[in-house]
């Protein structure tokens, strides 16, 4: 662990060249260190987030988390910035893994950096996370509880975004997923329709459920926080990022 740490908004270039905000945390202790980019949940760009990549610099990662929402409400909240991209229909998949793409670019650009770069998505961030990781030329890719990288949206649902089973040929690095028993999206089911494809095509890829837990067990400022999950899902980033990112860990 290191107290000492850097964390700033920086502005990137993301999809197309956009600028967009980013927030950028990384140690202030001479080294060199593998890079995490940081996928955001469905709520948004918020505090919540901001911790998690905080989180990263303190156990010797550079970590930004790029705001994908800053085209679409800019210096709105983050609860009415989320509002705007559910009524959108959510991030575009193109959209995204230009700006998550730009985020990794920017990580190693920097100093410090190991040249290495990863990638962790929570919610709807973990089905980028799994998108980002058969796009793009990352090294290691982490989905906690991804919705919809198998099946689609329920009928009613604002989200218009549709399953990713068919670019399990094109993961392009290690993947950890972490999921939850209790879950609906992604389901029990659905994990293991995605673990069979993933088993089908000599995938490099390792999955854990826990018992008890259901959907955004990680989120510390929510009821659905499932403490002894989240505290074995971070063992598991930590021990994974540690074997991939060659960037520290615990």
């Amino acid at each position: 662990m290191r107290d000492d740490i850097r964390a700033e908004t920086v502005s990137i270039a993301g999809h197309g060249g956009d600028q967009i905000e980013a927030y950028l945390a990384q140690p202030l202790d001479e080294g060199n260190y593998g890079g995490v980019v940081v996928i955001h949940h469905l709520p948004g760009y918020d505090s919540w987030s901001k911790e998690v990549t905080r989180t990263f610099a303190t156990h010797g990662y550079l970590a930004i988390c790029p705001n994908l929402y800053s085209r679409d409400a800019p210096g709105a909240s983050p609860d009415d910035a989320a509002a705007a991209v559910r009524a959108r229909g959510g991030v575009p998949d193109e959209r995204l893994v230009g700006d998550v793409g730009g985020a990794a670019n920017h990580l190693r650009s920097l100093p410090s950096s190991n040249g290495k770069a990863g990638v962790i998505g929570y919610c709807s961030g973990g089905r980028q996370s799994f998108l980002s990781a058969c796009s793009l030329p990352l090294d290691a890719a982490v989905v906690c509880y991804g919705a919809f990288i198998v099946g689609e949206p329920p009928a009613g649902s604002p989200l218009k975004v549709t399953s990713l089973l068919h670019l399990v040929p094109q993961l392009a690095c290690p993947l950890l997923g972490l999921f939850g028993a209790e879950d609906q999206h992604p389901s029990p089911e659905q994990t293991a329709e995605l673990e069979k494809a993933l088993l089908a095509q000599g995938a490099d890829f390792e999955f854990h459920t826990y018992p008890g837990a259901g959907h955004a067990f990680f989120a510390t400022d929510r009821p659905s926080f499932r403490p002894e999950a989240a505290k074995e899902g971070w063992e598991e980033v930590w021990e994974f990022f540690g074997r991939h990112l060659s960037g520290g860990g615990d």
